[in-house]
Order: C-alpha cells, then structure tokens, then sequence
C-alpha cells in the first residue's frame, strides 16, 4: 500500500530573517533619533546662517576665528594631560591588582570602585571637588591648618593653586579618567600569557628584560589606545568644566554651548560648525583606538 505524504507548512523565510533582526530593531532606533539625525542637523546647521541662508561663513571661522581656535587648543591640552596622567596612573594600579601580587579582594574593591568614579561626572563631581578643594573645602582646611600656615606661613591658594584653573579642571577630570583606564587595562594585563614569562626567565632575561622587551610591546597598543580613548572622553565633556569654573575656563564644549544658547555669543550656525569640528576630532580618536586594539587583539585573544 503506498504510504500518502501529508503536505508540510513550509517555513517562511521571511518571518525566520524577520526574527532574527527583531532583537536589534531597538539598537538601530536608538541610533536614528540619537547618532544619525542629530548628526545630520548638525552638518546642516554649519552651512546655514541666521536667516536659514547657505553660507560657509560658520566653517570658514573655525580656521580664522582666534577665540575658536584657543577654545580648541584649551580642550585638547587638558584632553591630552588628563589622557596621559590618568593611563600611566591607571595603568600601574591596574598592574598592581593584576600582576603586581597585591591580594585578591583589593583587586575586588578596585574595580568596583572604578565602575562608580569612571561614571561619576558632571555637577555631582564638580560639587565633590568644590567640597573638598574648594577655597572652603574640607581638604583645603586641612592642608592650610597642618602644612601651609604651620611650616610656610601661607594659605594653599596663595601658592597659585585654584581649583578654577586649567590645574583644576585637569585634577577633576583625573576623578574619572584613571579609573576607566583601569577597567580598560585590566583585561589586557591578564591576557599576558604565564608561559611567555616562563620562556623569558628560562632563556635568562630578567624581570627588567621580560617588561621592555616582551611585555611592553604587546601591551602598547592597548595602552596608547585606552590613552586616545582617554582623551576622546575628556574632549566631549561638558557638565563638570561648566558647573566647576561657571564657563569661566573657554574650553570648546562650553563655547558650543554659549554660541547656541546664550544672549551674548549667540550664533546657532557657528555652534553646529564647532561641534562638527568635535566630531571630526573624536572620529579621529575613535578610528585610531579601533586601529590600536586590532593590532593588540592578535596577542591578547
């Protein structure tokens, strides 16, 4: 007897595709109304004036405008030093929970605490900073009470520190800066692998030999790379520079601000031009922390 085959419901290819991309569906709106169109509003406001005229007036400026150039170079210096200080000092304390032999549970600690301070910015840590270093700050007191006025005669602000300052700023933005360095080395650290430390020692390099010449060069990509991300993310601060020094200190992102909202400086096409000029130099940034930690990634897998 000839068996029947009963027909089978065939399964629709475009509901299988459909439901593999539902799960991101989320993720590319995200990107539409927050990354993509503000984006695109941005470069269209740069090439327009206050009249809603094309112009290339506003970008023109960012390469002639004194004010515009010096709010740049402000930005990218404490991007730089901040950058710079917070990876080598995040780095060591990376190196000290990892590999430099300290116990298990501080290296617990560490990273907890890193999570909360590499999040912890705007006017709460601008408060926080001016609490404690402020010219009343509790830590001011305390300095001015044990060590200035008791062996120098003077106050912590008459030797030219202020908290309002170039100085200042950098020593806040340092608060998180270091401590997403550590996150980011971390993982890095632990990838050296024991036995290449093994094969050093066996073939007699020292400890000073293994760290130049061994692990130093698969570290570096990652440690200039974490260092661009470093500065990428002083460079778009924004909150902490404004409610610390009240718009005092002209770093660009307060200068954004001033041209698209304030009463004085009030140029909304020239304020889209600078923040394009932000998005070009954080591009930059980004492109060459991707180039960095492809290369580490061939080591550190």
């Amino acid at each position: 007897m000839a068996e029947i085959a009963l027909p089978t419901k065939k399964k629709s290819i475009f509901s299988s595709d459909l439901k593999k991309w539902l799960g991101v569906m989320p993720f590319f709106l995200f990107a539409l109304l927050f990354l993509i169109l503000p984006s695109l509003r941005l470069f269209v406001g740069s090439f327009t004036n206050e009249e809603g005229q094309f112009t290339f007036a506003n970008v023109t400026q960012l390469f002639t405008e004194q004010s515009i150039l010096d709010a740049y170079w402000l930005s990218i210096r404490i991007s730089a030093v901040t950058a710079i200080g917070g990876g080598i000092f995040g780095f060591l304390l990376a190196y000290s929970v990892t590999v430099g032999g300290l116990p298990r549970s501080l290296r617990s600690a560490l990273i907890t605490f890193s999570g909360v301070a590499s999040n912890f910015a705007g006017v709460p840590l601008a408060f926080a900073f001016v609490a404690t270093l402020g010219r009343t700050g509790i830590i001011t007191a305390v300095l001015d009470h044990y060590i200035f006025q008791k062996y120098f005669g003077i106050k912590l602000y008459q030797t030219g520190f202020n908290l309002y300052s170039f100085l200042g700023l950098s020593l806040t933005y340092m608060y998180f800066q270091f401590p997403l360095m550590v996150l980011i080395m971390t993982p890095a650290l632990d990838g050296l692998k024991r036995e290449w430390r093994e094969a050093a020692e066996n073939l007699g390099a020292t400890s000073l030999q293994y760290w130049t010449q061994v692990a130093m060069p698969v570290l570096l990509p990652s440690l200039l790379g974490s260092m661009i991300l470093l500065f990428a993310n002083a460079f778009g601060a924004y909150a902490t520079a404004y409610a610390l020094t009240g718009g005092t200190l002209p770093i660009v992102t307060i200068q954004i601000g001033a041209q698209i909202r304030g009463d004085v400086l009030h140029n909304p096409g020239l304020g889209y031009a600078m923040a394009m000029g932000m998005v070009f130099i954080m591009a930059v940034s980004l492109a060459g922390y991707s180039w960095l930690q492809k290369k580490s990634e061939r080591w550190l897998k």
